[in-house]
């Protein structure tokens, strides 16, 4: 029966360590916090679309030429393995 008190008491100390835990809250938690509503950011556009709806409008000078190079890669999906067509253009002076 010498065992039976040394567990009684393993038990209380655990129930009151856990208890400290838990019932001595901090400060910072106590204090309420000021509830003042999210800080509103206005956003402008750069850029305006012109009349036929283009954005950005840009014009690269008189006498300009399109130039493109078109090629095909291919793209590994779920699916499995597709060709597809890619485009890269810039503007040069004609």
């Amino acid at each position: 029966m010498t065992g039976l008190p040394m567990l009684a008491g393993t038990a209380a100390a655990q129930t009151a360590s856990s208890a400290a835990a838990t019932a001595a809250p901090t400060e910072l938690s106590a204090q309420s916090r000021s509830s003042r509503p999210p800080t509103r950011l206005r956003v402008y556009p750069r850029y305006q679309p012109d009349g036929y709806g283009v954005y950005p409008r840009y014009f690269p000078g008189r006498n300009a030429v399109r130039d493109c190079t078109a090629y095909y890669v291919q793209e590994y999906r779920p699916s499995g393995t597709v060709i597809v067509p890619r485009m890269n253009c810039f503007w040069r002076r004609g």
